[in-house]
């Protein structure tokens, strides 16, 4: 069960973006293990379990990232990670439509919530026209959203308008990625077991959009 991420987790990261080269690291791969890589699988596994209990019809799987980068990402820096995180989605070939839930940590904090990142143009162009094409579904997400002040609102957008739609709907529809996500500098929450259930009450309210979203695979193909 998990129990909390240790005091060491952050530090370590912060560590880590300050010293990021293997001879730094080595000596304290322990603390990476015990402080950051198990209590993520920990957090992971229990969040799968619970979700799979409330929503077995989505059929969510955890992944869980390690510290180490490719060689493609070491571009952003050294050959470690700064921030580790976990996501839950469904398990498919094709990542054009699919939103995820997910948790990070990093040096700042700690952070969870739903969105889709990568999603291709052709998929942008979907989720667009489905806007124009059923605003009402999404428009009735949106006022829900707003009445709240926890979860923000984040993805790039473009630079250009990609097209007319409802002022509602305007902070959403020119954007290249969705990110819903709560955000908290670290705190006794991270250290605690409550961090489950603070993730899990932020995701039944999230679970209409991430739902909304998979049913863009069901969208008629772009001509």
């Amino acid at each position: 069960m998990f129990q909390g991420f240790p005091e060491e987790s952050t530090e370590f990261l912060w560590g880590v973006r300050l010293n990021n080269y293997r001879d730094w690291f080595l000596p304290r791969k322990q603390i990476y293990i015990d402080s950051l890589y198990e209590p993520l699988k920990a957090l992971g596994a229990e969040l799968e379990q619970r979700m799979a209990e409330e929503w077995p019809e989505e059929g969510l799987q955890v992944k869980v990232t390690r510290i180490y980068r490719d060689m493609r990402g070491r571009k952003y820096g050294g050959p470690y990670k700064d921030h580790l995180w976990l996501i839950l989605r469904y398990p498919r070939e094709d990542w054009a439509f699919a939103p995820a839930f997910y948790f990070e940590i990093s040096p700042e904090g700690y952070e969870y919530g739903m969105g889709f990142w990568s999603m291709r143009p052709s998929g942008l162009e979907l989720y667009r026209r489905r806007l124009q094409r059923d605003p009402k579904s999404f428009e009735t997400l949106v006022r829900r959203f707003n009445r709240q002040d926890r979860i923000m609102l984040r993805g790039e957008e473009y630079k250009r308008s990609k097209g007319e739609c409802s002022r509602l709907l305007a902070p959403w529809f020119n954007r290249k990625g969705i990110d819903l996500c709560v955000f908290h500098e670290s705190d006794e929450r991270l250290r605690s077991h409550d961090l489950v259930e603070d993730i899990l009450e932020d995701f039944r309210f999230l679970m209409p959009f991430y739902r909304w979203f998979r049913e863009l695979e069901l969208e008629p193909p772009l001509d």
